[in-house]
């Protein structure tokens, strides 16, 4: 019995890895392990992804003390957070939904996902009852330092709607090494990182933009979900100054075209159209310091 739901093993066909994936589907659990567990007792952030009424996609953050996200039992996690005023994580968490959580340390290189469905509590705590659990190798993961004075001082976070990116917020995007990218599919939701060097996403006009799929661990999470649903969710993080950008809209697969040699390294090319960005200064209390780029980003 596969692990994989049409979208992933079609993706998985189409690239002719299906053999491979398959023997990797034992890493897709629903037990969240020791090795799991001793990890999320240290981690303070996390990026949830989730589906609005409209069926949008959306990429989250969320923040809190070191353990904030709990294990409860060995199927299911407590996350002891709220998304800041107005995200739309906020409407959707209602008990039954799906989301999946993308728990990531920058200065290790590790990262989390939990993919399952949310228990919300009397108390307004949020239980995931988990589907998923497994690391990801630690590819394309710029080392970053948490600065020692790691909770900067902040106003009211303050959010700004729009329909296209502004001419300094596609400036920021030409530059950026890090995104994460949530995405869905009729059974469940999922978040995960992307990283590169800068200028590995390409701002092509006010409302889209394209950046390259690299090599990865051939399960094809993402791209299965956008092959059967294309709507999907990008979250950028400012680490210096604290500020976010959510964007959701449509993904497409650029399978095979001349636009590949563009960028280096690429398998190939995700084309996203924005229907609304969501910018939101002061969203994130943490500051990072850069250290060093990954050795397995292209060049």
């Amino acid at each position: 019995m596969t692990s994989f739901h049409p979208g992933e093993q079609a993706v998985q066909s189409r690239v002719g890895v299906r053999a491979e994936a398959d023997r990797l589907g034992h890493l897709l659990n629903a037990t969240i392990k020791p090795a799991a567990q001793t990890f999320l007792q240290s981690q303070s952030w996390a990026i949830a992804s989730s589906v609005d009424t409209n069926g949008h996609v959306w990429a989250s953050l969320l923040t809190g003390a070191p353990g904030f996200v709990q294990p409860i039992t060995n199927q299911s996690i407590q996350i002891n957070a709220m998304p800041i005023a107005g995200d739309p994580l906020c409407a959707a968490l209602q008990s039954g939904n799906a989301m999946g959580l993308l728990v990531i340390d920058l200065a290790t290189r590790r990262r989390l996902r939990l993919n399952g469905t949310i228990a919300m509590q009397p108390d307004g705590a949020i239980h995931l009852h988990t589907k998923q659990v497994y690391f990801n190798c630690p590819q394309y993961i710029q080392l970053r330092q948490l600065e020692a004075s790691a909770i900067a001082p902040t106003g009211l976070a303050e959010a700004i709607v729009s329909s296209t990116l502004s001419p300094s917020q596609q400036q920021w995007l030409a530059q950026v090494d890090t995104f994460f990218i949530a995405s869905s599919h009729p059974d469940g939701a999922d978040v995960s990182h992307r990283g590169g060097n800068p200028g590995f996403v390409r701002v092509v006009k006010a409302n889209k933009l394209v950046f390259p799929d690299y090599a990865g661990n051939n399960m094809f999470n993402t791209l299965g979900n956008l092959f059967q649903q294309p709507q999907a969710g990008l979250l950028f993080l400012d680490f210096e100054q604290g500020n976010t950008l959510q964007l959701t809209g449509n993904a497409q697969i650029i399978w095979d075209s001349e636009a590949l040699a563009a960028f280096a390294g690429a398998q190939r090319l995700i084309e996203f159209e924005v229907s609304q960005a969501i910018a939101t200064t002061n969203a994130l209390p943490y500051r990072w310091r850069f250290v060093e780029y990954s050795p397995y980003n292209p060049l």
